[in-house]
């Protein structure tokens, strides 16, 4: 007999918190789509983008403005919740609130943050880093599993290649496979050229989906997809943002 097959993992929303108009716009449609293909779609957005190319970059509302806004998001369209902490004293407060804790990917190696985050008892998923291999990520999933956490996701999010590029070795996905059975595509960072846009962050939006559909080939058994209304006046990764009205064209055909 055939194994059932799983529903894939879902994680969308804009980059940051822009506002909570931008918030509720998409939230309202990934319940739509959640209603109409019976699926999860967890929502992200970040409170704080503590890396910026540029000290003048807009960074988001801050931890406890953001924070009530995603409760308020979870609350108004019982949508579970993701957001991405960059110290280990936010994982207490963001614990409350959020489903899953993401650990940005320049971070993945920093043990306190790990340790801070697996002890919310929430799900933590790791982004692997842009200079780290697949089978690298063996050990930042020990650090969360020893601290007594389970419940770790990869993400694959491509690697430097030269300057202001990136590029996806799609072997990393069954390699993180040994190490946890959720490894998450994140198709819009992959796009990214870091830095390459006079001090923000440029990428290839037309990409996205060739590369959701090749993690799917390799075993991803879930996807990550930042979108917003207009990414061309989003305040934060525009270019490699995905058009809001697109998902659901790409959500069908993963599926």
């Amino acid at each position: 007999m055939k194994e059932p097959k799983t529903m894939p993992v879902f994680i969308a929303g804009p980059c940051v918190i822009e506002s909570m108009e931008l918030l509720e716009m998409v939230a309202a449609e990934l319940v739509r789509l959640n209603s109409k293909y019976g699926i999860d779609i967890i929502f992200k957005s970040s409170f704080d983008k503590a890396n910026r190319t540029s000290l003048s970059s807009f960074r988001g509302p801050g931890l406890e403005k953001g924070l009530a806004m995603l409760q308020d998001i979870k609350e108004k369209y019982g949508l579970q919740v993701t957001t991405d902490i960059h110290e280990s004293w936010q994982a207490e407060a963001v614990g409350e609130i959020v489903d899953v804790i993401q650990i940005p990917a320049f971070l993945c190696r920093q043990t306190d943050l790990l340790v801070s985050a697996a002890k919310t008892g929430k799900v933590v998923n790791i982004k692997k880093a842009q200079f780290l291999s697949g089978k690298d990520m063996q050990y930042p999933v020990e650090k969360v599993v020893e601290s007594g956490n389970p419940n770790v996701w990869l993400t694959e999010r491509g690697n430097m290649y030269g300057y202001n590029n990136l590029v996806v070795d799609f072997r990393n996905i069954p390699d993180m496979k040994q190490f946890t059975p959720t490894v998450i595509m994140d198709c819009t960072h992959s796009v990214q050229r870091p830095g390459a846009a006079n001090g923000t962050t440029g990428g290839n939006r037309e990409f996205v989906f060739p590369m959701a559909l090749a993690a799917k080939a390799f075993g991803a058994t879930g996807y990550f997809f930042e979108v917003h209304p207009d990414p061309e006046k989003a305040l934060s990764d525009g270019p490699n943002q995905l058009y809001l009205s697109q998902l659901e064209q790409i959500i069908t055909q993963l599926l």
